[in-house]
C-alpha cells in the first residue's frame, strides 16, 4: 500500500506493479493535481550535484529510467535543453558541482561571464560571475510524467484510490491498518510518501519536514533569445536569492521561481494565491531584470506550489523507527522531482528485496538525532 500518490508514490507504485505486485495507491486528491509539489508543467533535471556523493548516481539512474518510461508510455518527458548553473565564480556550490562532475566523468564545462553572454545573448552576467553548463541536462514535463507513471502502474495491476484522506495508521502483529474516509485497508508493507502533507500522519510519524508555500511565474520574453531550443534551463545564485528557471516552452514565456525563502504553510490552511504577497512577482521580476532583461515582460501565468523542506534540504528515505514494514519517503526540499523515477525504483527494491541498490545512507532519519531535531514520536 502507498499513502500519497504524487511523484514518488506513483513512481513506486509503477515499479512495484511492474514486478508483479498489486499495490493500492491512496491519495487525498486525484494525481496529477495542484495540491502537491509536482504541478507547474516542468522540473529541471541535472546530473552534477553539490552535497552528498549519492546524488550523482541517483541522477544518472533517474535519467535512464525517465528514458525507459518515455519508451513504455510512448510519451516525451525529458527535454535536453541543457542547464546553465550561474553564480559568483568562487561560489561554493559551483566548486562542488564541478568536483562532482569531474569525479563521475560528466561533461560540465566552466564558462566565464563573457563566454556566457556571447553564447546566450539573452543573459547579462556581472563581471566575476561564471557558469557550469550541463549539455545533457534539461527539463522534465512533470505532470505528464506522473500521468505516465499512473497509466503504466494501472496497466500492470496497481489500483488508485483518489479523494481518500488517511485518518489514522496502526501496526498490529506486523500488519499495517490504514483508516480513511473511504474505509479501512490493510497491508503487510506500506510506503508513506505524503509530501507536504506528512503532518496529517502524526502522531504515527512526525518528521522534521517544513511545508513551505512557493510561487513561480511565466513572463513574456523575446522568443528568439529565450525560446525552447535556443535557451537552456538555468539556476542563478544571486545576492537577492537563489533562482531557477526554464526557456519559453511553446511560447508560454520564461518560467522562473525562487528556491530559497518561502512562507510556512500548514495542511488544511488556505494557501494564498499568487500575488497575495508583494514579493511574489517582485522577487521574480527583479531577478529577470538583472540577469535576463528581455524576459522581464508581462506576467503571463503564475502558480503556487509547496516545498517540503528538511533542515539540511536532503531527502528522507528510510524505515519507520519503530516499524520496519513502514517505509518513509519525504522531505524532497524542492529538488526531488528529477529523482522520482530512481526513488520509486529504490522504494520498490526496499519492499521486494529489503535493500536498495543505490546508496540511501545520507537520507537516513538517524542524521537528525542529537541535533535538537525531533525526527519522530
Amino acid at each position: 500500500m502507498i499513502v500519497g500518490a504524487g511523484s514518488m508514490g506513483m513512481s513506486a507504485g509503477y515499479f512495484l506493479a511492474r514486478r508483479g505486485l498489486k499495490p493500492l495507491l491512496i491519495d487525498a486528491f486525484d494525481p496529477p493535481h495542484d495540491q502537491g509539489s509536482h504541478h507547474g508543467d516542468s522540473r529541471l533535471i541535472r546530473h552534477a550535484y553539490a552535497g552528498a556523493p549519492a546524488y550523482v548516481p541517483m541522477a544518472l539512474r533517474a535519467d535512464a529510467l525517465w528514458r525507459e518510461l518515455e519508451q513504455t508510455s510512448e510519451t516525451q518527458l525529458l527535454h535536453r535543453t541543457g542547464v546553465l548553473n550561474m553564480g559568483p565564480a568562487d561560489a561554493r556550490h559551483l566548486r562542488e558541482k564541478e568536483a562532482s562532475a569531474a569525479a563521475f566523468g560528466l561533461d560540465v564545462p566552466r564558462l566565464d561571464a563573457h563566454e556566457i553572454d556571447a553564447r546566450w545573448p539573452g543573459l547579462r552576467l556581472p563581471e566575476g560571475y561564471a557558469g557550469l553548463f550541463e549539455p545533457e541536462a534539461g527539463y522534465l514535463s512533470s505532470e505528464r510524467a506522473v500521468s505516465a507513471f499512473r497509466q503504466q502502474a494501472v496497466a500492470h495491476g496497481a489500483a488508485i484510490l483518489p479523494y481518500t484522506r488517511v485518518e489514522s495508521l496502526q501496526v498490529t502483529d506486523g500488519h499495517v491498518s490504514v483508516r480513511t474516509n473511504n474505509g479501512n485497508f490493510h497491508a503487510e508493507q506500506v510506503i508513506l510518501s505524503a509530501g507536504a502533507w506528512f503532518k496529517t500522519l502524526e502522531p504515527f510519524i512526525a518528521l522534521p519536514i517544513r511545508p513551505v508555500r512557493k510561487v513561480v511565474g511565466w513572463f513574456e520574453a523575446d522568443e528568439e533569445l529565450y525560446g525552447d531550443g535556443v535557451f537552456p534551463g538555468f539556476t542563478i545564485d544571486a545576492p537577492g536569492g537563489y533562482f531557477y528557471g526554464f526557456p519559453s516552452i511553446a511560447g508560454a514565456g520564461v518560467k522562473i521561481g525562487r528556491h530559497d525563502t518561502g512562507v510556512v504553510w500548514r495542511p488544511g490552511e488556505e494557501i494564498a494565491p499568487f500575488g497575495r504577497l508583494a514579493e511574489d512577482e517582485a522577487d521574480l521580476r527583479s531577478a529577470l531584470e538583472a540577469f535576463l532583461p528581455k524576459a522581464a515582460g508581462r506576467l503571463l501565468h503564475s502558480a503556487v506550489c509547496k516545498y517540503e523542506v528538511t533542515p539540511d534540504e536532503d531527502f528522507i528515505i528510510d524505515r519507520h523507527p519503530a516499524y520496519g514494514n513502514v517505509l518513509l519517503a519525504g522531505g524532497f526540499s524542492g529538488h526531488g522531482f528529477k529523482f522520482s523515477s530512481a526513488v520509486g525504483e529504490m522504494l520498490a527494491d526496499l519492499v521486494t528485496a529489503g535493500e536498495a541498490k543505490l546508496d540511501i545512507s545520507p537520507f537516513s532519519l538517524r542524521r537528525f538525532q542529537g541535533n535538537g531535531v525531533q525526527a519522530f514520536v
